[in-house]
């Protein structure tokens, strides 16, 4: 794969690497593949959010960091975007400088973060972020002036990326190549972009050493690293991509409030995201943003349709209701997490090595085993 050229990190489990071209073909194809709005808006959200969430992988991870002020860098990103086209017009120069703003200052806001609270425990650091990131979300809200309050803002993209721009005069496999197919290929191109430099980051020495301070910090300092500058680099790696997530949801959505990127829930829905596809993996975040939006779009119909369906047996209306989808999300996330404790994509890639017959490889040990 790609993935295995650029970073020497396969999925090492044939399974894995199934479910990943699969995904990885669907997303390429998806405006060719569905009709209707809901489809393309659920893959433009799965491209977002597997930027997002492996953005936040590389700290939770990779680092043993634990933030709940990662939605703040997101935010940052669509209200960066959304800012400069509401205030000088819908012109790619608008959207240039509020991409350059975003990135900028996520990433300086995340360094002084970093470099102030890194110090402190692992517990004292998550509740620092979550002070940070509410003060921020309040900030977003009362500021109506500047960032539309508690309504948010709505303003237009350049023209190229309207529904009313025609990229091509004739259809492609039935679909009309418009302005919404060519900012779906942009969030596309620039998702495998980013979550491809990750993979390289991760499997690269300096990826190595966040993995040692994860393991143990102690040991990595007194072997001559400053773990506070690594942890504070990584914290501004994270929040430069997750800000780039955020202008591309801002894209998509032309409309950018508390609700769609500063919200607590997205946190709570990212962290899932991370724990469901496996932690310090990367793939998992691919895995578990596909499984965990799905479900919230389609499941809620689903058991509409069941309840329905079930409306002569006792009780069955009931619990197999439409408004019950959020339990039965639930459920199905408590056993994930006692089937499968180091993630989908750590269980995948234990079970292929147990049917291989040995011990799951390091990645020096893989190294060498190549060479020979």
């Amino acid at each position: 794969m790609l993935s295995r050229v650029i970073s020497g990190d396969g999925p090492r489990s044939p399974v894995l690497t199934a479910a990943l071209l699969l995904i990885l073909v669907v997303l390429a194809f998806a405006p060719f593949l569905f009709s209707g709005a809901q489809p393309l808006n659920v893959a433009a959200k799965i491209c977002v959010f597997i930027l997002l969430v492996a953005s936040y992988d590389l700290l939770l991870g990779y680092t043993g960091i634990v933030s709940f002020a990662h939605t703040m860098f997101f935010g940052i990103g669509g209200y960066g975007a959304a800012i400069a086209l509401s205030r000088l017009g819908p012109s790619w120069s608008a959207l240039a400088l509020g991409i350059v703003v975003a990135i900028v200052v996520a990433g300086l806001l995340a360094l002084v973060i970093g470099l102030f609270s890194l110090r402190v425990r692992a517990i004292f650091f998550a509740m620092i972020t979550l002070a940070v990131a509410t003060a921020f979300l309040v900030l977003a809200s009362q500021l109506s002036g500047f960032t539309g309050g508690e309504d948010g803002l709505n303003y237009s993209v350049p023209e190229s990326l309207r529904p009313s721009f025609r990229l091509l005069e004739q259809p492609v496999f039935g679909t009309v190549v418009n302005g919404r197919i060519v900012t779906y290929y942009i969030l596309f191109f620039v998702v495998l972009a980013g979550f491809l430099l990750l993979l390289r980051i991760v499997n690269s020495p300096f990826g190595s050493v966040l993995q040692a301070i994860r393991e143990n910090e102690f040991r990595a300092e007194a072997l001559g690293y400053p773990v506070v500058i690594y942890r504070s680099i990584a914290s501004v790696v994270s929040a430069v991509i997750a800000a780039v997530a955020g202008v591309l949801l801002a894209l998509w959505l032309r409309y950018t409030g508390p609700d769609t990127t500063l919200s607590f829930a997205i946190m709570i829905d990212v962290l899932l995201m991370v724990v469901i596809g496996g932690m310090g993996t990367l793939y998992g975040a691919v895995i578990g943003s596909v499984l965990m939006i799905i479900a919230e779009n389609y499941l809620p119909a689903v058991f509409g349709k069941l309840g329905a369906a079930a409306a002569g047996i006792p009780f069955a209306p009931l619990i197999l209701s439409a408004d019950r989808w959020l339990l039965w999300l639930g459920i199905l996330f408590v056993l994930s997490v006692y089937f499968f404790p180091t993630g989908i994509v750590g269980k995948l890639r234990a079970l292929w090595q147990n049917r291989k017959g040995g011990a799951p490889q390091t990645r020096s040990a893989r190294a060498e085993h190549e060479k020979e």
